[in-house]
């Protein structure tokens, strides 16, 4: 009797666990939909105002001197792909009631709602607003991050380790996601200060640059020590930092010491996830 009711509860259980996954990863699939069409909306190809447009400018390319050059933002491109295939590829079966994709997909599904909402608070016009929407979406990209990396231990012993194309589209993925959205919400504050009517140029606007500058590559390389020397976050957070050095070397304002730093800063970030595997740490879940 006993063996028949634990029996008839696991199986419970697992029809239960099993129609989570389906609501989960149906759910990352829409709303990795949701995150494309704002990202369209806010390219202004069709309809919306282009984001280096909305708010007056507040968050165009030269609205303070931490602002990436144009080009910069084509990183959009390669990270919504990205989520894209993560999402169709956490429907396979072998995917679909993985414990990584557990562990994360309700936090994917978050970050896409919230990147889609930055848009939209952007396109309002309301650069205070996008600033709290875009620090909820890099916290969100944090615990995914740290999830990730924490199942991934989970299952250091195993037989079956996470495989190469699990480690491109759920930790490569997320890690470039992470490392750009850690830019651009540093870009965002920049803009919400400089909106609140702080110099963008001028000794002080330098010297503010320079600090967050340095900040950004500590960064860097906190998230190279805690993910084990995973390279995808550097790559997208060192993007970012080149795209700023451009900016104020060859665009407007013009601040040579500012693009100076980002130089040194960018090189410090991708140097980090190497100096961390030289050490002899290796992603947990590789």
């Amino acid at each position: 009797m006993t063996s028949t009711s634990s029996t008839a509860g696991a199986r419970g259980a697992s029809r239960s666990a099993r129609s989570t996954d389906t609501a989960r990863t149906t759910a990352v699939l829409v709303s990795a939909v949701v995150a494309l069409v704002g990202g369209f909306l806010g390219s202004g190809a069709v309809v919306g105002t282009p984001i280096d447009q909305a708010a007056g400018g507040a968050l165009s390319a030269s609205a303070t001197l931490v602002a990436p050059a144009g080009p910069a933002f084509g990183i959009w491109s390669v990270i919504y792909a990205g989520l894209l295939a993560l999402a169709v590829y956490q429907l396979l079966p072998a995917q679909r009631h993985d414990a990584r994709q557990r562990a994360t997909g309700w936090w994917v599904v978050a970050s896409l709602l919230l990147n889609a909402a930055w848009i939209l608070t952007a396109q309002a016009g309301s650069v205070n607003g996008a600033l709290v929407v875009i620090a909820l979406l890099l916290a969100v990209l944090v615990v995914a991050f740290v999830r990730l990396r924490a199942t991934a231990a989970t299952r250091r012993g195993e037989s079956r380790p996470a495989s190469p194309l699990q480690l491109v589209l759920l930790d490569g993925v997320i890690g470039l996601y992470l490392g750009w959205v850690s830019i651009a919400t540093v870009a965002n504050a920049a803009a919400a200060l400089a909106a609140a009517g702080l110099p963008v140029t001028g000794a002080l606007a330098t010297a503010l640059a320079v600090v967050v500058l340095v900040v950004a590559a500590g960064v860097g390389w906190l998230l190279a020590v805690g993910g084990q020397g995973r390279v995808a976050p550097a790559l997208s957070l060192a993007w970012g930092l080149a795209w700023i050095a451009v900016g104020r070397w060859s665009g407007q304002p013009e601040a040579p010491v500012v693009s100076v730093v980002a130089v040194l800063a960018a090189v410090a970030v991708l140097a980090a996830p190497l100096v961390v595997r030289a050490r002899g740490v290796r992603p947990t879940a590789a």
